[in-house]
């Protein structure tokens, strides 16, 4: 069972990552640098949250050229798990590996704060440890996380069933007020069609800890480790 966590000038969560993941899984990631252009057969990889490139032109339009996303792309289709958070979840919307693109949050204001999430599905690797409809309390921060989408693949990603999280009042209820970045229907992540790939834009790895302040991102982490276990 092997782990990784790709690092881009300027990520600033990696480190958050590899300890949220050894001290809810004791499963110990490498860290690979971008420019790898050939990685071992990893079973999971995490692109974590930062400013890839300096968010230059938008945020991961420099990232998705990396020789490292060629990599990446290949161990998507071998079924590989590969989690996307905040400017990972960037990264994999311009690398066409999830649908979508994050803008410019509503009122153009960068938000550092704790949000209320509402789980909209478990049918993943990544969700199989939550309850559907549970609320769940994690931080953003980012100036560009509203997620925009057509109307058609919107409605496909609906029917599918790939809404991860919604953004949700503290009641649970989602409404247009619930986001406060002004992402579209209220999503905060989404899964792709295989549903082995998540994007979101929360930071489950901050709160995966009592010492953090709360645990409600650790099952997402422990879920992960539960598939590769079922699979090995």
């Amino acid at each position: 069972m092997k782990a990784a966590v790709i690092v881009f000038p300027g990520s600033n969560c990696d480190q958050d990552c590899l300890r949220s993941l050894k001290a809810t899984t004791g499963l110990t990631a490498d860290l690979v640098w971008h420019k790898e252009a050939s990685l071992p057969n990893y079973d999971f990889i995490i692109l974590p949250g930062g400013f890839a490139y300096g968010d230059y032109l938008r945020c991961g339009a420099i990232a998705r050229f990396s020789p490292v996303l060629a990599e990446i792309k290949r161990l998507a289709q071998r079924g590989s798990l590969i989690l996307g958070i905040c400017n990972g979840f960037q990264i994999l919307c311009e690398a066409q590996l999830l649908p979508g693109a994050l803008l410019r949050n509503h009122g153009l204001k960068y938000l550092c704060q704790d949000v209320y999430l509402r789980v909209e599905t478990v049918h993943s690797p990544f969700l199989s440890h939550y309850q559907k409809a549970q609320i769940l309390r994690i931080p953003i921060s980012h100036g560009e996380g509203s997620y925009s989408l057509n109307p058609k693949e919107l409605q496909k990603l609906q029917d599918d069933d790939r809404v991860a999280f919604r953004y949700a009042h503290a009641d649970g209820t989602v409404d247009g007020t619930s986001a406060p970045n002004g992402s579209l229907d209220s999503i905060a992540g989404i899964l792709s069609e295989n549903r082995r790939i998540l994007g979101l834009m929360p930071h489950p790895e901050r709160l995966a800890e009592p010492e953090l302040g709360g645990v409600d991102g650790r099952p997402l982490f422990e879920a992960v480790f539960s598939a590769l276990g079922d699979a090995a």
